[in-house]
């Protein structure tokens, strides 16, 4: 069997329709040599791959701040309204590729790296993930930054830029083992300190109310010092903002200590204040009522909304002056976004702002309050949703918990004449409430505070109406809303699996990256025998590319042959990896009764990390390393079945895995998964999905027909019934021979020799307390499995099959999801017009189309992936540059993206200096500012 090609090899035979001009990487491999000598101060004899990468990332880099800087330029002239996301998570992953995709730069840097001797993969493989997330709600925030900024949208993420994001994973004997995810220990190329905007943020103190309002007085206050990301669109001259927040303790030290020792302790106590961007809460369906948690949630917010009301004061205006007095147009000016109920607090610190430091009213601050904020929830699971005790609140922001108070209080009021004498309504309906500890819901405080509610997919969004938010829902149902998630195709599509774009876009052309709702076309195609072969390969070639990535990095060898059967997500016991387990013990069953009979080879991989607190989650991670241990060393089974963890799952771990994968487990119970959204990108890219109807799932099947999914189980009235009846777990164990043997198996330490009670815990749990049921739908989802291995018997009908599920995968991109949000809720229209280039006259609402000879912008018709022609020319790394008269590459002009060097390396002593020529009148070099630039801050 032939070894898989790489991305590179991939690209180097696609069609020559569109090539990387020779001045186009000339330039690169120039601002690369540039950045390796001036900005890392290394030379050929000394660089390090990672010191290659650097020197990649700020090439790119460069092509990014000119657009950069222009793009707030043209919004402080044109004053759109600003959309801020609020979200204490943000699941970045790696950053290279992706820009360079969004800005056409791909093709230019693949053939610099070629002549220059370089992998471009290897320097890939070198970046950090910016793991600053858990799981889906943080990558769902990095997909929605991707498609605002593509939709041409005036948005800021805001977040905290976390020093250890979400740990690393380590799989020691079967066992979870959690490590330090330092992934700023050798710096990050992409962000940019601004620490002219610092904001101190208060916290504790006390209350004093005067004539003149409220006072929040004797207050421990941080430094909340931003660092900015910045956002490209996909090949249309935005750029957006993230600006993450890291807290810093103020220098105010009483020097008068100084002789006593106490300036040594000041100096170590300063990293209390700092911890509060130290780490990442490992936990998000968990709620953990603890201080520094609410610090955090707190120091986010304070920041943001200081800085938004000073952007909405000096906004178009280019100062930093306050210019404008009047609120009144602050909603129309200003959507904030809540993703889920962690920024909550930006509810009670708008009013604090505009009631305590702008003196406005009561009532005209509430309703600018409530127009400018609209909530996302996340999830129906009650051990999720955050309640934080008064006490608490009390001594942390005694005047945030006034203010709840008094919005609950008015609340209230209007409940009452809403709804006279029901007082079990204004109970349930109450802000507070708890038991011996007195609570404060924050859902409840960002229905109240906010104009507009949504779930994140049609069933979520209706359950909350019919169950969780129904006393609100009643009340006032113009509130609730439903917005589908949805996945950036740049991403999820052209970055990590380009076998498949380029295969789509040889059939309907490539405008689907920023219209996915075009990939129906594909329909037309699903009895084209070559498409059906083009889509066939890949898939094989992404399985044996994962198998060899597989072998590289853990030393496991699987059959590329066999079906991949992946199930990679967050360790819970709603989503059900223990079914996937029992499915996984009763293939091996029987394989062991009756060893001559035909099986469908089956590689079962199984990923994801478990909080660190969770101890059901710990266990199941066991459990599935211990059934690997078996499965994978019993001769009798041969390639047949082998079982995986793959160890710490991440983002760039995902674009590997989704791309190879040939069934998707989606086997979550029903009514429990708010959406998902793996199940989306395991659909893109030609995985057949295996799911109950549970969050997006339910309209993957409208959208692509039940029929081409493996649909299983209860519905959410079907669950809801057994709720009502009362499940009891021991009929179906009593009733299926085959659940019974493997629960036995479990018991008895058949996968735990050494230590047979090992998975007690989990069988009591199974027998005796499970909320998800894993046993009513054991016999449905064994069957359906059944049916995928028949299908995948039948490798043209599968192919059909997937070829249907991507085309229907168009509904799915966060494009839809961002434009819908936009319309709907925040009042402002996505549009496609491309803002003035970095290298045009400001003031320009348009620009023609890009010359072919711009290095930062493909030449129309360009495809995603253009072929390499020239063989290398040169190999830097290797050979050491002259050390006599030859002068090392330097910008043309300080602060430029990067112009030719004013004399090229490797000329031979006593050659003539010469001037390169300037660049012809249509050849515009990219700049990293537009002439002339209006002197007002980044921000």
């Amino acid at each position: 069997m032939s070894r898989p090609l790489s991305d590179e090899e991939r690209r180097r035979q696609i069609s020559v329709r569109g090539l990387a001009g020779p001045e186009n990487v000339g330039e690169l491999k120039r601002n690369f040599n540039r950045h390796l000598h001036f900005t890392l101060v290394k030379d050929r004899n000394v660089a390090t791959s990672r010191d290659y990468y650097f020197a990649l990332a700020h090439t790119v880099r460069d092509h990014l701040v000119g657009r950069w800087l222009r793009t707030q330029q043209y919004y402080y002239e044109k004053d759109p309204k600003r959309i801020y996301y609020l979200s204490l998570e943000f699941y970045m992953g790696r950053t290279l590729t992706n820009t360079m995709v969004n800005l056409g730069l791909q093709s230019g840097c693949d053939e610099a790296l070629y002549q220059l001797g370089l992998d471009m993969e290897e320097l890939q493989e070198i970046e950090e993930d910016a793991g600053l997330g858990n799981g889906g709600l943080g990558r769902l925030a990095a997909c929605f930054l991707d498609s605002m900024a593509t939709l041409g949208l005036a948005a800021y993420g805001y977040g905290i830029r976390y020093e250890f994001g979400i740990f690393n994973q380590r799989i020691a004997g079967g066992w979870q083992v959690e490590e330090a995810d330092d992934w700023l220990r050798y710096g990050n190329p992409w962000e940019k300190a601004r620490p002219e905007y610092t904001i101190p943020v208060h916290f504790y103190g006390r209350v004093e109310h005067g004539p003149g309002g409220a006072r929040w007085l004797d207050t421990q206050v941080v430094l909340a010092v931003p660092y900015d990301t910045p956002v490209p669109g996909y090949r249309n001259n935005t750029v957006n903002t993230l600006r993450l927040w890291s807290a810093r303790a103020p220098n105010d030290f009483n020097l008068k200590d100084f002789n006593v020792g106490g300036y040594v302790q000041a100096v170590l106590d300063r990293n209390l204040a700092e911890n509060i961007s130290r780490v990442l809460y490992p936990n998000d369906n968990f709620f953990e009522g603890k201080e520094l948690r609410l610090k955090q949630e707190y120091f986010v917010v304070a920041a943001t909304l200081h800085d938004i009301v000073r952007r909405f004061k000096s906004a178009k205006f280019g100062c930093r002056d306050p210019v404008r007095t009047s609120f009144g147009s602050f909603p129309d000016k200003v959507a904030i976004q809540l993703n889920d109920t962690h920024p909550s607090l930006a509810i009670p610190e708008l009013m604090r702002i505009l009631v305590d430091e702008e003196r406005m009213g009561w009532d005209e601050a509430w309703d600018i309050t409530v127009r400018t904020c609209a909530y996302t929830n996340h999830t129906v699971l009650p051990e999720a949703l955050e309640r934080w005790a008064v006490p608490l609140l009390e001594s942390l922001l005694p005047r945030h918990l006034q203010l709840i108070y008094e919005i609950n209080q008015r609340f209230l009021d209007r409940v009452y004449a809403s709804f006279p004498g029901d007082h079990e309504r204004l109970r349930r309906m109450s802000l507070g409430g708890g038991g011996a500890v007195k609570r404060i819901n924050m859902a409840h405080l960002c229905i109240v505070g906010a104009h507009a509610v949504n779930g994140v997919a049609e069933i979520h969004s209706q359950i909350l109406k019919d169950s969780v938010f129904k006393d609100f829902y009643d009340l006032e149902p113009h509130k609730f809303q439903n917005k589908t998630n949805g996945i950036t195709p740049r991403r999820w599509l052209v970055m990590c699996n380009p076998g498949l774009a380029e295969v789509i876009a040889q059939r309907i052309g490539e405008d689907f990256v920023s219209d996915l709702d075009q990939l129906r076309r594909l329909r037309d195609f699903v009895d084209d025998e070559s498409f059906i072969r083009d889509v066939a390969k890949v898939k094989q070639e992404n399985k044996l590319k994962f198998a060899a990535y597989l072998e590289k990095v853990s030393g496991v060898r699987v059959n590329p042959a066999s079906l991949f059967d992946v199930q990679v997500k967050r360790i819970h016991e709603y989503k059900r990896q223990l079914l996937n387990c029992l499915h996984v013990i009763t293939l091996y069953n029987r394989i062991k009764k009756d060893p001559g009979k035909p099986f469908v080879p089956r590689t079962i991989m199984i990923g994801g990390k478990a909080a660190p607190g969770y101890h059901m989650a710990k266990m199941i991670i066991r459990l599935v390393t211990a059934i690997g241990d078996v499965v994978n060393q019993d001769p009798a089974v041969g390639d047949r079945l082998r079982v995986l963890f793959l160890e710490n799952y991440r983002v760039s771990l995902a674009e590997k895995v989704i791309p190879a994968a040939d069934l998707s487990e989606q086997i979550s119970t029903a009514g429990t998964e708010a959406s998902g959204t793996g199940n989306m990108k395991f659909m893109l890219n030609g995985a057949l999905t295996i799911g109950t109807m549970d969050g997006a799932n339910v309209e993957m099947a409208e959208e692509a027909g039940e029929e081409n999914l493996f649909i299983f189980g209860m519905r959410v009235p079907d669950v809801e019934a057994l709720d009502r009846k009362g499940y009891r777990a021991q009929e179906y164990y009593d009733r299926l021979p085959e659940l019974r043997q493997a629960v036995d198996q479990l018991s008895s330490g058949f996968f735990s020799p050494r230590q047979p009670d090992l998975f007690r815990d989990i069988v009591n749990m199974l027998m005796n307390h499970d909320r998800f049921k894993v046993f009513a739908d054991y016999e449905a989802y064994v069957k359906c499995q059944e049916k995928v291995s028949a299908l995948y018997k039948n490798p043209r009908e599968w192919t059909r099959t997937v070829i249907r599920n991507v085309a229907a995968a168009g509904k799915f991109s966060s494009d839809r999801t961002i434009a819908q949000y936009a319309r709907e809720i925040w009042g402002c229209e996505p549009s496609r017009q491309r803002i003035p280039a970095p290298d045009g006259p400001p003031g320009i609402t348009g620009t023609p189309p890009p010359n072919p000879g711009t290095p930062s912008e493909p030449p129309p018709g360009t495809p995603l992936y253009r072929a390499r022609l020239n063989p290398p020319t040169q190999n830097l790394p290797n050979s050491p540059p002259e050390r006599t008269r030859q002068r090392i590459p330097r910008p043309e002009t300080p602060g430029s993206s990067g112009g030719p060097p004013r004399e090229p390396p490797g000329n031979p002593p006593g050659t003539p200096r010469t001037r390169n020529p300037p660049p012809p009148r249509d050849t515009p070099r990219v700049s990293s500012a537009p002439p002339n630039p209006p002197q007002i801050p980044l921000q």
